[in-house]
């Protein structure tokens, strides 16, 4: 299914329980924004998109046309740094991160010696031991592609291989996180398309503000947080960028990024792992659309961090809604990017473009793919 093609909503300050609406003028003026999903907030200055910039700009990195690197530690039968061999392989496979974030329950027992401090208020120094499972997904045998460029039978074959590892680590470990970190501009340390996937024993800050909120939310509500949410932005209209019949794309009215979108299921699903085959083709085909338009928008293989946040554990969580983050962090060009420094750092998060623009942007992105 394409892409919505949605006018604005005209109106004075509306307000709800999840969000606020104003007009097109009130929009131009800076206000702040509050996240029901962690309970932050962000200021919106619109009115700075027109300041000039004399900043730092990023080398636009040169796309490899090597189908197949033999310095890559990712394509199939090259020798990783840890002198393992990758199998020859022709679909996405995953294996354990040689140099992992966190180690096995049997390696993590004692807690390190640097950590434990001896203090008149050891409060003020705690510290507690961390195990879990580090993997690495790669996508592709082919080195030069990325999600935004695969086929959607591509891309299911990927989804298939999130939800078996979720499957699989979930019994496990109380929360698995899927991510990727694709672009020079976002650290990657490989250009080879792949994910990663950090399953740790204990809940990590995100993960634990967003289970607050949510409990919260559904105890108040007996529904999910980010489905009534979804609900409101569907009769909205206003920062939606695509949907189909299973997934619905939105720019956050709460985005910090500027073209950040929160990618949802249009019924409540705990995990990756509860997706039904006919939800994992169509979510092939909605991320086919929203990498595309990131591509196009600033005519470059947009970088970007993006995840999957689901209920922790492996009890059924009404409460909960999975949901999947893309925070991209291209500003004004393929080379200008967004920094969080100043204010942000210190004080609270700022965005400049509003996420109603930012929605609008990447509609017009899609359309302009559009066969």
């Amino acid at each position: 299914m394409g892409a919505y093609l949605l006018p604005h909503s005209i109106g004075r300050w509306r307000s709800c329980a999840l969000c606020c609406v104003m007009t097109d003028t009130g929009s131009q003026l800076p206000h702040r924004r509050h996240n029901p999903l962690t309970g932050e907030w962000v200021t919106v200055s619109p009115q700075r998109t027109q300041r000039p910039w004399q900043g730092a700009v990023s080398d636009d990195a040169t796309d490899t046309a090597l189908s197949f690197d033999p310095a890559c530690y990712l394509c199939p039968g090259n020798t990783r740094a840890n002198g393992e061999c990758n199998p020859d392989y022709t679909a996405p496979w995953a294996f354990d991160n040689d140099f992992p974030a966190v180690l096995a329950p049997d390696e993590s027992k004692a807690m390190p010696e640097s950590a434990v401090v001896s203090a008149v208020h050891p409060a003020l120094f705690t510290a507690e031991a961390i195990s879990g499972r580090c993997r690495v997904l790669c996508y592709s045998p082919d080195h030069q592609t990325t999600l935004s460029a695969m086929t959607e039978k591509e891309l299911r074959a990927v989804i298939r291989l999130w939800v078996h590892e979720v499957q699989t680590l979930r019994p496990h470990h109380r929360w698995v996180q899927v991510f990727e970190n694709r672009g020079e501009m976002m650290g990657c340390s490989t250009l080879h398309p792949h994910g990663q996937i950090w399953a740790v024993d204990a809940l990590p800050n995100e993960a634990d503000k967003e289970s607050t909120q949510q409990q919260a939310w559904y105890r108040a509500h007996n529904m999910p947080l980010l489905e009534s949410y979804r609900i409101e932005e569907e009769r909205l209209r206003e920062r939606i960028v695509t949907a189909n019949t299973h997934w619905t794309v939105v720019v956050p009215y709460w985005a910090v990024w500027p073209f950040e979108t929160l990618l949802l299921p249009r019924r409540q699903i705990d995990h990756l792992d509860g997706l039904e085959p006919d939800e994992q083709a169509a979510l092939a085909s909605i991320l086919q659309i929203l990498l595309g338009a990131y591509d196009r928008l600033f005519a470059t293989r947009c970088p970007y961090t993006m995840g999957w946040h689901g209920a922790p554990g492996v009890e059924p969580s009404p409460d909960w809604q999975l949901h999947a983050h893309f925070y991209p962090p291209l500003l004004r060009s393929a080379t200008v990017r967004k920094h969080m420094v100043g204010y942000e750092m210190l004080s609270e998060a700022q965005r400049d473009l509003s996420p109603e623009a930012a929605a609008e942007r990447l509609r017009q992105s899609i359309s302009s793919g559009a066969p």
